[in-house]
Protein backbone atom coordinates (compact mmCIF):
# COMPACT_ATOMS: atom_id res chain seq x y z
CA UNK A 1 0.00 0.00 0.00
CA UNK A 2 1.39 3.38 -1.02
CA UNK A 3 0.52 6.18 1.33
CA UNK A 4 1.04 9.93 1.45
CA UNK A 5 1.10 12.00 4.63
CA UNK A 6 0.06 15.66 4.48
CA UNK A 7 0.90 18.09 7.29
CA UNK A 8 -1.12 21.27 6.93
CA UNK A 9 -1.43 24.55 8.81
CA UNK A 10 -3.34 27.70 7.98
CA UNK A 11 -5.51 30.42 9.47
CA UNK A 12 -8.70 28.85 10.80
CA UNK A 13 -11.97 29.44 8.96
CA UNK A 14 -15.13 27.58 8.02
CA UNK A 15 -15.08 24.94 5.34
CA UNK A 16 -11.43 23.88 5.53
CA UNK A 17 -12.13 20.26 6.41
CA UNK A 18 -14.70 19.93 3.63
CA UNK A 19 -12.45 21.58 1.03
CA UNK A 20 -9.38 19.48 1.86
CA UNK A 21 -11.10 16.11 2.23
CA UNK A 22 -13.26 16.86 -0.82
CA UNK A 23 -10.11 17.27 -2.89
CA UNK A 24 -9.06 13.68 -2.14
CA UNK A 25 -12.59 12.25 -2.46
CA UNK A 26 -13.02 13.71 -5.93
CA UNK A 27 -9.82 11.96 -7.03
CA UNK A 28 -10.69 8.54 -5.51
CA UNK A 29 -8.08 8.77 -2.75
CA UNK A 30 -9.04 6.76 0.32
CA UNK A 31 -8.44 8.79 3.50
CA UNK A 32 -6.92 6.39 6.03
CA UNK A 33 -6.49 8.85 8.90
CA UNK A 34 -7.38 12.46 9.58
CA UNK A 35 -6.35 14.36 12.71
CA UNK A 36 -7.08 18.05 13.18
CA UNK A 37 -6.58 20.69 15.84
CA UNK A 38 -7.76 24.28 16.06
CA UNK A 39 -5.84 26.78 18.17
CA UNK A 40 -8.65 29.19 19.03
CA UNK A 41 -6.28 31.65 20.74
CA UNK A 42 -4.12 32.07 17.66
CA UNK A 43 -6.90 31.30 15.15
CA UNK A 44 -4.76 28.58 13.54
CA UNK A 45 -5.84 25.27 12.03
CA UNK A 46 -3.61 22.16 11.88
CA UNK A 47 -4.21 18.86 10.11
CA UNK A 48 -2.41 15.56 9.60
CA UNK A 49 -3.98 13.53 6.84
CA UNK A 50 -2.91 10.11 5.54
CA UNK A 51 -4.22 8.89 2.18
CA UNK A 52 -3.93 5.65 0.23
CA UNK A 53 -2.57 6.39 -3.24
CA UNK A 54 -4.44 4.75 -6.15
CA UNK A 55 -2.35 2.64 -8.50
CA UNK A 56 -2.52 5.25 -11.27
CA UNK A 57 -1.60 8.19 -9.00
CA UNK A 58 1.74 9.95 -9.55
CA UNK A 59 3.51 12.19 -7.08
CA UNK A 60 4.03 14.91 -9.63
CA UNK A 61 0.36 15.19 -10.50
CA UNK A 62 -0.75 14.92 -6.86
CA UNK A 63 1.60 17.67 -5.72
CA UNK A 64 0.73 19.91 -8.66
CA UNK A 65 -3.01 19.64 -8.11
CA UNK A 66 -2.82 19.90 -4.32
CA UNK A 67 -0.49 22.87 -4.75
CA UNK A 68 -3.27 24.65 -6.64
CA UNK A 69 -5.67 23.99 -3.75
CA UNK A 70 -3.04 25.13 -1.25
CA UNK A 71 -2.61 28.44 -3.06
CA UNK A 72 -6.35 28.93 -3.20
CA UNK A 73 -6.82 28.21 0.52
CA UNK A 74 -3.47 29.71 1.61
CA UNK A 75 -2.27 26.45 3.13
CA UNK A 76 1.23 25.96 4.48
CA UNK A 77 1.84 22.25 3.92
CA UNK A 78 4.37 19.46 3.42
CA UNK A 79 3.87 15.97 1.97
CA UNK A 80 5.74 12.73 2.64
CA UNK A 81 5.50 9.22 1.22
CA UNK A 82 5.50 5.86 2.97
CA UNK A 83 8.21 4.34 0.76
CA UNK A 84 10.73 7.07 1.61
CA UNK A 85 12.91 5.80 4.45
CA UNK A 86 14.84 8.56 6.18
CA UNK A 87 18.56 8.48 6.89
CA UNK A 88 19.36 9.31 10.52
CA UNK A 89 22.77 10.28 11.92
CA UNK A 90 23.29 9.86 15.65
CA UNK A 91 25.77 12.17 17.39
CA UNK A 92 27.14 11.11 20.78
CA UNK A 93 29.91 11.91 23.26
CA UNK A 94 30.51 9.39 26.08
CA UNK A 95 27.07 8.49 27.48
CA UNK A 96 25.60 5.37 25.84
CA UNK A 97 22.05 5.05 27.19
CA UNK A 98 20.26 7.10 24.51
CA UNK A 99 22.41 5.61 21.74
CA UNK A 100 21.58 2.02 22.78
CA UNK A 101 17.87 2.78 22.97
CA UNK A 102 17.76 4.31 19.48
CA UNK A 103 19.80 1.51 17.93
CA UNK A 104 17.72 -1.25 19.51
CA UNK A 105 14.41 0.32 18.47
CA UNK A 106 15.71 0.84 14.94
CA UNK A 107 16.96 -2.75 14.73
CA UNK A 108 13.60 -4.08 15.92
CA UNK A 109 11.71 -1.95 13.39
CA UNK A 110 10.11 0.39 15.90
CA UNK A 111 11.86 3.34 14.23
CA UNK A 112 11.38 3.41 10.48
CA UNK A 113 14.77 4.70 9.41
CA UNK A 114 18.29 3.85 8.31
CA UNK A 115 21.23 4.75 10.53
CA UNK A 116 24.23 4.87 8.16
CA UNK A 117 26.66 6.36 10.66
CA UNK A 118 27.36 7.44 14.23
CA UNK A 119 29.45 10.54 14.86
CA UNK A 120 31.24 11.38 18.10
CA UNK A 121 33.80 13.77 19.49
CA UNK A 122 35.26 10.87 21.53
CA UNK A 123 36.25 7.28 20.64
CA UNK A 124 34.57 5.74 23.70
CA UNK A 125 31.40 4.36 22.07
CA UNK A 126 32.92 2.78 18.97
CA UNK A 127 32.34 -0.68 20.45
CA UNK A 128 28.59 0.04 20.62
CA UNK A 129 28.57 0.95 16.94
CA UNK A 130 30.50 -2.24 16.13
CA UNK A 131 27.86 -4.38 17.84
CA UNK A 132 25.23 -2.97 15.50
CA UNK A 133 27.59 -2.95 12.50
CA UNK A 134 27.27 0.79 11.96
CA UNK A 135 30.26 2.91 10.83
CA UNK A 136 31.63 5.12 13.63
CA UNK A 137 33.37 8.41 12.93
CA UNK A 138 35.36 10.15 15.65
CA UNK A 139 35.70 13.89 15.06
CA UNK A 140 37.58 15.29 18.10
CA UNK A 141 36.83 18.82 19.25
CA UNK A 142 40.17 20.59 19.59
CA UNK A 143 40.41 23.96 21.29
CA UNK A 144 39.99 26.80 18.81
CA UNK A 145 39.05 24.45 15.96
CA UNK A 146 35.28 24.24 16.30
CA UNK A 147 34.66 25.44 12.73
CA UNK A 148 37.01 22.81 11.29
CA UNK A 149 35.40 20.03 13.34
CA UNK A 150 31.88 21.05 12.30
CA UNK A 151 32.96 21.23 8.66
CA UNK A 152 34.16 17.64 8.95
CA UNK A 153 30.84 16.57 10.51
CA UNK A 154 28.79 18.42 7.90
CA UNK A 155 30.75 16.74 5.14
CA UNK A 156 29.92 13.34 6.63
CA UNK A 157 26.24 14.24 6.88
CA UNK A 158 26.15 15.40 3.28
CA UNK A 159 27.97 12.35 1.92
CA UNK A 160 25.55 10.03 3.72
CA UNK A 161 22.46 12.00 2.59
CA UNK A 162 21.25 12.54 6.15
CA UNK A 163 17.65 13.63 6.69
CA UNK A 164 17.64 13.84 10.50
CA UNK A 165 20.39 14.46 13.06
CA UNK A 166 19.86 13.14 16.59
CA UNK A 167 21.99 14.52 19.42
CA UNK A 168 21.93 11.52 21.74
CA UNK A 169 23.78 13.22 24.61
CA UNK A 170 26.25 14.90 22.27
CA UNK A 171 27.87 17.29 24.71
CA UNK A 172 28.77 20.08 22.31
CA UNK A 173 26.90 23.24 21.33
CA UNK A 174 26.21 23.38 17.60
CA UNK A 175 26.97 26.63 15.81
CA UNK A 176 24.27 28.82 14.27
CA UNK A 177 25.45 27.84 10.80
CA UNK A 178 25.18 24.12 11.61
CA UNK A 179 21.62 24.49 12.92
CA UNK A 180 20.59 26.52 9.87
CA UNK A 181 21.74 23.68 7.59
CA UNK A 182 19.16 21.35 9.19
CA UNK A 183 16.13 23.46 10.17
CA UNK A 184 13.68 21.40 12.27
CA UNK A 185 15.86 18.35 11.49
CA UNK A 186 18.11 18.24 14.57
CA UNK A 187 16.66 16.72 17.74
CA UNK A 188 18.38 17.25 21.08
CA UNK A 189 17.77 15.78 24.54
CA UNK A 190 18.57 17.31 27.92
CA UNK A 191 17.55 16.89 31.51
CA UNK A 192 14.78 19.13 32.79
CA UNK A 193 14.74 20.07 36.46
CA UNK A 194 12.85 22.73 38.34
CA UNK A 195 14.87 24.83 38.86
CA UNK A 196 17.08 24.13 35.82
CA UNK A 197 20.64 23.09 36.60
CA UNK A 198 22.92 23.86 33.68
CA UNK A 199 26.54 22.79 33.41
CA UNK A 200 28.31 19.95 35.19
CA UNK A 201 27.01 17.62 37.92
CA UNK A 202 23.33 18.58 37.61
CA UNK A 203 22.13 15.60 39.64
CA UNK A 204 24.43 16.45 42.57
CA UNK A 205 23.08 19.99 42.60
CA UNK A 206 19.49 18.79 42.21
CA UNK A 207 19.95 16.49 45.20
CA UNK A 208 21.50 19.34 47.22
CA UNK A 209 18.46 21.50 46.50
CA UNK A 210 16.01 18.78 47.49
CA UNK A 211 14.36 18.53 44.07
CA UNK A 212 11.15 16.48 44.14
CA UNK A 213 10.77 15.87 40.41
CA UNK A 214 13.19 15.27 37.55
CA UNK A 215 12.57 14.90 33.85
CA UNK A 216 13.85 15.31 30.32
CA UNK A 217 13.00 17.38 27.26
CA UNK A 218 13.50 16.55 23.58
CA UNK A 219 13.38 19.50 21.23
CA UNK A 220 14.50 20.73 17.84
CA UNK A 221 17.91 22.36 18.07
CA UNK A 222 18.13 26.02 17.08
CA UNK A 223 20.70 28.78 17.31
CA UNK A 224 19.29 29.67 20.75
CA UNK A 225 20.61 27.08 23.20
CA UNK A 226 17.84 24.78 24.50
CA UNK A 227 15.18 27.16 23.17
CA UNK A 228 13.98 25.13 20.18
CA UNK A 229 10.39 23.87 19.80
CA UNK A 230 9.66 21.08 22.30
CA UNK A 231 8.61 17.72 20.86
CA UNK A 232 8.41 15.45 23.91
CA UNK A 233 8.81 15.63 27.70
CA UNK A 234 8.43 13.34 30.68
CA UNK A 235 9.00 13.49 34.45
CA UNK A 236 9.20 11.26 37.50
CA UNK A 237 8.67 12.14 41.13
CA UNK A 238 11.55 11.49 43.52
CA UNK A 239 12.07 11.91 47.25
CA UNK A 240 14.69 12.59 49.88
CA UNK A 241 15.46 8.87 49.89
CA UNK A 242 17.00 9.00 46.40
CA UNK A 243 20.73 9.74 46.44
CA UNK A 244 22.53 11.48 43.51
CA UNK A 245 23.44 8.18 41.82
CA UNK A 246 19.81 7.06 41.89
CA UNK A 247 18.74 10.41 40.46
CA UNK A 248 21.24 9.98 37.66
CA UNK A 249 19.92 6.52 36.80
CA UNK A 250 16.31 7.68 36.87
CA UNK A 251 17.32 10.61 34.68
CA UNK A 252 18.97 8.29 32.13
CA UNK A 253 15.80 6.20 31.87
CA UNK A 254 13.68 9.29 31.24
CA UNK A 255 16.12 10.73 28.71
CA UNK A 256 16.30 7.62 26.56
CA UNK A 257 12.55 7.09 26.34
CA UNK A 258 11.80 10.77 25.74
CA UNK A 259 14.37 11.00 22.95
CA UNK A 260 13.17 7.83 21.25
CA UNK A 261 9.54 9.00 21.40
CA UNK A 262 10.52 12.34 19.88
CA UNK A 263 12.50 10.70 17.07
CA UNK A 264 9.60 8.34 16.35
CA UNK A 265 7.14 11.24 16.14
CA UNK A 266 9.40 13.04 13.68
CA UNK A 267 10.00 9.96 11.53
CA UNK A 268 6.27 9.25 11.40
CA UNK A 269 5.59 12.84 10.28
CA UNK A 270 3.41 13.62 13.28
CA UNK A 271 5.02 16.96 14.19
CA UNK A 272 4.03 20.39 12.88
CA UNK A 273 6.16 23.34 14.00
CA UNK A 274 4.47 26.70 14.43
CA UNK A 275 6.79 29.38 15.74
CA UNK A 276 8.23 28.22 19.06
CA UNK A 277 5.56 25.53 19.52
CA UNK A 278 4.89 22.10 18.08
CA UNK A 279 1.66 20.30 17.38
CA UNK A 280 2.37 16.58 17.90
CA UNK A 281 -0.43 14.35 16.69
CA UNK A 282 -1.09 10.88 18.10
CA UNK A 283 -0.78 7.94 15.78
Amino acid sequence: MRQAVFLIQTADRKGLLAEITGFFYSRRFNILLCRQYTDVRENMYFMRLVVDLPADATRGRLEEEFGELARKLELNYSVYYSNETQNVAIMVSKASHCLYDLLMHAEEGDLDCRIPLIISNHPDLESVADRFRIPYFCCPMEKGKKAEQEAQVLDLLERHHIDLVVMARYMQILSDDFCERFPQRIINIHHAFLPAFQGGNPYERAWARGVKMIGATAHYATAELDEGPIIEQDVERISHENDPEELKQIGKDIERRVLTRAVRAHLEHRVITCGCRTIVFNR
